[in-house]
């Protein structure tokens, strides 16, 4: 894999944010995905294939979806329990983030009920982080709601790009991490783009300079020089 090496000198201290994708970044698999898979019924594939060719956003493949789902909440956190996996170099790099000052969140067009749970399940609660927000009800339906999306656009559950641009307010520098295609528009307004999979594909497509990333050693390593 090529890496884009143009060299932005940005200072790594509190006038610097970085953000980071979670589904495939922060963790090393598409729990969403996963979850959907299990534990919803007929008829996801297709919806899932309709967001995949851009016919539907991911607002409206979540809101069909929540209708297909047929489990509780305790199944689900059991199952994400027991499959999720955090990236390994994670906790150092949080560390490393820690060290220097430099702010760290997490923007996900995900659900944040398995968020939650895998960043406490390694004692990274603190972290903060935004996403889809999921309510159980007593009666077993599932209920999906989007307190972060963009009324002028339906594209995204969780827009990121507004989160991104919030935070232009109080930082100066924004280094941005991602893998998919709800990270294509805020790769699009940070000043350092990490890319791979999806992403990665889309920014070389769209001319936008970016660094390639296996796991979060890689982006510590630019990072440390």
């Amino acid at each position: 894999m090529t890496m884009i090496t143009k060299t932005i000198n940005i200072p790594l201290d509190a006038t610097t944010l970085i953000i980071t994708d979670f589904d495939g970044t922060v963790s090393t698999m598409d729990i969403g995905f996963e979850i959907i898979k299990k534990f919803a019924g007929d008829g996801w594939d297709k919806i899932d294939r309709a967001y995949c060719e851009g016919k539907i956003g991911s607002k409206e493949a979540y809101t069909q979806i929540a209708a297909l789902f047929s489990a509780t909440r305790e199944e689900m956190v059991s199952f994400v329990l027991e499959n999720g996996r955090l990236d390994p170099y994670f906790e150092e790099f949080h560390q490393f983030c820690a060290a220097r000052d430099l702010a760290l969140k997490i923007v996900s067009d995900g659900l944040d009920f398995y968020i939650h749970e895998l960043l406490k399940k390694y004692s990274l609660s603190h972290i903060d982080f935004y996403a889809n927000v999921v309510r159980f009800n007593d009666g077993g339906e599932v209920i999906i709601e989007f307190p972060q999306s963009n009324n002028d656009c339906d594209l995204c559950g969780n827009c990121k790009t507004n989160i991104l641009e919030q935070y232009r307010l109080t930082y100066e520098n924004i280094i941005y991490i991602g893998d998919g295609y709800s990270d294509v528009c805020p790769a699009q307004k940070a000043d350092i783009v990490f890319a791979k999979d999806i992403l990665y594909e889309k920014c070389m497509k769209n001319g936008r300079d970016c660094m390639y990333y296996a796991d979060f050693r890689d982006i510590g390593r630019y990072l440390k020089g």
